[in-house]
Formats: C-alpha cells, structure tokens, sequence
C-alpha cells in the first residue's frame, strides 16, 4: 500500500505520457492540428479519460488565439455552472487580468427565471449580456444558455460550447459550430462542466509557454 505516487505534479506528468503512448499505440494515424489544439484535447482526455475526445472536438479557425488575446487583454468569461466556475483556474486569470463570474443563483436571474418561465441559465446570460466589456462564454451543461446566448445575436470574444446531455445538448452544440461565432464544441451528447473548465485551464496552462513566441 506504500508504494504509490503521493506527489500531484509526477502524477499529472505520468498520466500525461501515457495519455500520449495510447494515443500512439492506438491511433498511430493521428495528427493533432497544432500543440495548442493538443493541449487541450489531451487535458480533456486526462479529464475523463475518454479517447473519444479525439474526435469529437471541434475547433473553429483561430479560437484559441482569440481566447488567449482576450484574456491577455482583460475579459471577463461567463460559466452556466457553478462547478464550472470552481474548475477553472481563477489565479491564473487574475494574472492575466481577467476574471470569471456565474450568475445563474445570483437572486436577480432566479426572479427573471421565475418571472419569464425560462431557465436560470438563460437568465444568467441575460444578466451577463447586460456588463460592459469583453466577453468570453463558457458553458458545459446548460443548452438553453447556448440558445439564448445564440438568440441575442452577439459576438463575444469566443464560446466554449460542451453542454452534455440528451434534450437539446447536440442540437445546441450543432447550432454553435453552424453560427459563425468562434467557438470550441463537443459535437454529440458528450461534455459537462469539468469538460469546460478542462479546456478553459488548458489554454490558460499553455499561455505561459506562448505570449513569448
């Protein structure tokens, strides 16, 4: 019972090189676009470890360095979940000037929710929609924030769209890949909010490496 890795950065490295050798051994064929696209896929399988994610990911042109200017500059990204919230690395965010905020149990979207007969996730893109500056969204198990974010008809700086579920979670990840807005989506019924705070960190993890290139 002694004999086990206690130390957090060899178990992710580990975790890390075999997540690579599988990929190797199992998928010899497979071309990641670019390490940027592989960071994030590969964190999300480390997630999950589930491979699927090498296929089911999509990325429109350019999202990432989208993202990462943006929060260079000091945006503000919006989550559908508390847990989503919880996942992604607020510290590193604050470095870079930016900050995360969830507002679907925030009071004023619960009475708009209560009073419109909609949910408290589009509520809360209502709310967020209502804050000056730029805006990032992140959302991984509410499609109607998805839709109602789509229905307003805006552009925020990037959507990461990962709802998972079987009512209305394909379709709502189907209409943001076909929206024009620059976005990173999980097609089919796979994501979750741990799936969307994998990929927010990814790209904050990897911003280190590239702000210098």
């Amino acid at each position: 019972m002694s004999d086990y890795i206690r130390q957090p950065q060899q178990i992710e490295r580990n975790s890390f090189d075999i997540i690579s050798q599988l990929i190797f051994e199992w998928r010899p064929d497979y071309r990641f676009v670019n390490a940027d696209q592989e960071a994030v896929i590969k964190r999300v399988i480390h997630t999950t470890a589930d491979f699927d994610w090498l296929d089911i990911l999509y990325f429109s042109p350019d999202v990432l360095h989208l993202i990462r200017d943006g929060i260079l500059r000091g945006c503000t990204l919006y989550t559908d979940t508390t847990m989503a919230l919880s996942g992604i690395n607020k510290t590193r965010l604050v470095q870079y000037g930016s900050e995360c905020r969830c507002y679907v149990s925030d009071p004023r979207a619960i009475q708009m929710a209560k009073a419109q007969q909609i949910t408290r996730s589009m509520a809360a893109v209502d709310l967020a929609l209502q804050e000056p500056g730029e805006k990032i969204f992140v959302f991984g198990n509410a499609p109607t924030a998805l839709f109602r974010l789509m229905e307003h008809q805006v552009a925020p700086i990037a959507v990461v769209g990962v709802p998972v579920g079987f009512v209305g979670a394909e379709e709502s990840k189907n209409a943001l890949i076909n929206s024009g807005l620059s976005c990173i989506a999980a097609k089919g019924r796979k994501g979750g909010s741990n799936i969307a705070a994998a990929i927010t960190n990814a790209i904050l993890y990897r911003m280190p490496e590239v702000r210098h290139e």
